[in-house]
């Protein structure tokens, strides 16, 4: 009766293995407003242990992913986007780090939106 146990916790913690998605799919909401804070986002994302793809949208601001549930999850990738200085949907940026980004990046900023809005980058 024992073996079986063991036997059948082998199998279970096996099972759970397979489990996690490789090509797991995710979209998560993230500040900025031009080109320099698309490339920042997505270099952060992408520095994430586990993150395939990483593409974000300047007029929607959400970020699209492909990512190796395996290796990481979308806490741990929020944290690096956050860690970049960009505000994601739970995880809000330090302000030390918001305060480093250049001046034409400054998403918090209701004038730095509005000349954005205007086709400014």
């Amino acid at each position: 009766m024992k073996n079986v146990i063991v036997i059948l916790g082998i199998v279970l913690i096996s099972a759970a293995g397979f489990a996690q998605n490789k090509n797991a799919k995710a979209t998560i909401e993230v500040d900025g407003v031009c080109g320099m804070c698309k490339e920042r986002i997505e270099k952060a994302s992408i520095q994430a242990k586990g993150v395939k793809s990483a593409i974000w949208s300047v007029e929607t601001h959400e970020l699209n992913l492909i990512y190796n549930e395996g290796k990481t999850d979308l806490t741990k990738i929020q944290q690096s986007v956050a860690d970049s200085g960009h505000d994601t949907q739970d995880i809000k940026a330090k302000d030390e780090v918001y305060e480093t980004i250049n001046p034409c990046c400054k998403y918090r900023d209701p004038q730095v939106i509005e000349d954005h809005k205007d086709g400014g980058e």
